[in-house]
């Protein structure tokens, strides 16, 4: 065998990458996007058939001239908490699916978390009460969707996130799995005791047969012919987790932050469930060798996202390049700050009805101001949870591995460590795809243990801070009073 085959379903496309065993890297890659259904405001909602589709061409274009019998597998790294309801039968979407970003149940959480069950919802879960989890959209999916009702009556009901549906359209059925990764942010799922939590299914009024068995992240779950021979499935992985493991981050205080259509900040705190008081998500990183390691999320619901809004609604540049001409024609951001709460805040403030705004202009702002503080928002964002991180696991981070394609970007990297003033390690922009390659490896005999994958990750770039403490604290001053103008709690 030579090759490993990834799936990375995300949030606005799905890619399928061939990994080279044998030179230990990427060499072809095939991506598709997928439409966005916003049905009434603060609603996202994706079409899981035509992402299944968009995932079969990719499969079969990037596998083109390879032979099925040299893949050791096929994994899969998703967005997560995206959740889907299908039916057993047929395989087929019941409504569309309900996306992470979406608000619709809103005013149910704040219910939860005025009464008591808030309380238990985060012993068990590590989670918060909030609408970007699954629990609520399939609550939602029960009580608005005729659909489902009948399908759960003629026990044909199927819940899942991203990669469930995928395997279970992979496997033509035969597999009904998720893995542990996925399961943890499903507001549903017991992280001391690693299973579905029967007080908890009560609370939301999901049956359990509707769900789907919890597996390991290096286990082979099934085979598939998409390919005309029997591959194995297996190394599935949350997006988020994925990116922290394909950075190497294997030991206790290693921290990543990923800049995708939102950021995402992940500390690796080992086989030790932290407890957050400030806002943190306490969260299963990964469970390898039948041993679980947790870590402590911080959450940004708004990032690349913002970007795609300056560019596609405002129109001010042509493309995130020429954004950053702009940002960078002036010295400063002139007291101009954009708060990106589109849908909500998240990490540390949780506020569910925050929304978007931009603070400081005066007549001489232009689309430059608008740029730069588009591209900061990012940067604030990410501080915000960073020392959200260090105060609730009460340690010092002085690294921070970054991923995702705003990464890419000098200008914000560099504004990043200068804020943030810790060193900012690039290894591979590929990082969360390269999680699913690894994990896939583990599961399948291609990687014999996290040794030998540690071997495999190489810093290609750093970033050192560049400013003092005196010139960062007015900067970190305005953004704090923008946000507080933003919150609606």
């Amino acid at each position: 065998m030579k090759y490993i085959l990834t799936i990375d379903a995300g949030t606005t496309s799905v890619r399928a990458l061939l990994y080279d065993k044998e030179k230990e890297e990427i060499i072809k890659i095939e991506k598709e996007p997928f439409r966005q259904y916003f049905p009434k405001p603060a609603w996202v909602e994706h079409d899981a058939e035509e992402i299944w589709e968009k995932v079969k061409n990719c499969v079969l274009r990037v596998a083109k001239n390879i032979d099925p019998k040299e893949i050791y597998g096929i994994g899969i790294t998703n967005q997560r908490e995206t959740t889907v309801a299908w039916d057993k039968v047929t395989g087929k979407p019941l409504y569309h699916a309900i996306v992470w970003q979406c608000r619709r149940t809103t005013r149910y959480c704040e219910k939860l978390k005025k009464g008591n069950k808030a309380k238990t919802i985060q012993s068990k879960t590590g989670l918060i009460p909030d609408a970007y989890f699954s629990a609520t959209k399939m609550k939602w999916f029960i009580d608005n969707v005729k659909d489902v009702r009948r399908a759960l009556v003629d026990n044909r009901l199927c819940f899942g996130t991203i990669e469930s549906f995928l395997v279970y359209k992979l496997t033509e059925g035969r597999a009904f799995i998720t893995d542990i990764t996925n399961a943890c942010r499903t507001m549903l799922y017991n992280i001391q005791t690693y299973e579905w939590d029967k007080e908890l299914l009560k609370i939301f009024g999901v049956p359990l047969k509707t769900l789907p068995r919890v597996v390991s992240n290096d286990e082979i779950v099934g085979t598939t012919k998409i390919l005309g021979e029997e591959i194995n499935v297996a190394g599935l992985i949350g997006d988020q987790q994925s990116s922290l493991f394909g950075q190497g981050c294997f030991d206790k205080g290693m921290a990543k932050n990923t800049y995708g259509t939102g950021c995402f900040m992940l500390v690796n705190t080992g086989h030790d469930r932290v407890k957050s008081r400030k806002g943190l998500l306490t969260t299963i990183a990964y469970k390898v060798k039948h041993k679980v390691n947790y870590a402590l999320e911080g959450s940004v619901f708004n990032a690349g996202s913002v970007v795609d809004w300056a560019i596609d609604n405002l129109g001010i540049a042509k493309n995130p390049d020429e954004l950053t001409e702009l940002a960078k024609g002036l010295k400063n951001n002139e007291g101009v700050y954009l708060v990106p709460a589109f849908t909500g805040l998240g990490t540390p403030y949780w506020d569910m009805n925050a929304r978007a705004i931009i603070t400081g202009m005066t007549r001489g702002t232009d689309k430059r101001h608008i740029a730069r503080a588009v591209l900061e928002s990012m940067a604030y964002s990410t501080y915000d949870v960073l020392r959200t991180v260090e105060k609730d696991g009460k340690f010092k981070i002085k690294e921070l591995h970054v991923d995702g394609g705003a990464s890419k970007n000098d200008f914000l990297m560099q504004f990043q460590a200068n804020i943030l003033r810790v060193l900012l390690r690039e290894f591979n922009l590929e990082s969360t795809c390269l999680g699913a390659v690894f994990m896939t490896g583990l599961a399948t005999g291609a990687y014999k243990d996290l040794s030998e994958i540690k071997k495999l990750i190489i810093e290609k770039k750093r970033y050192i801070p560049g400013l003092s403490i005196m010139e960062i604290k007015p900067l970190i001053s305005g953004w704090r009073k923008a946000v507080k103008k933003s919150l609606r709690k």
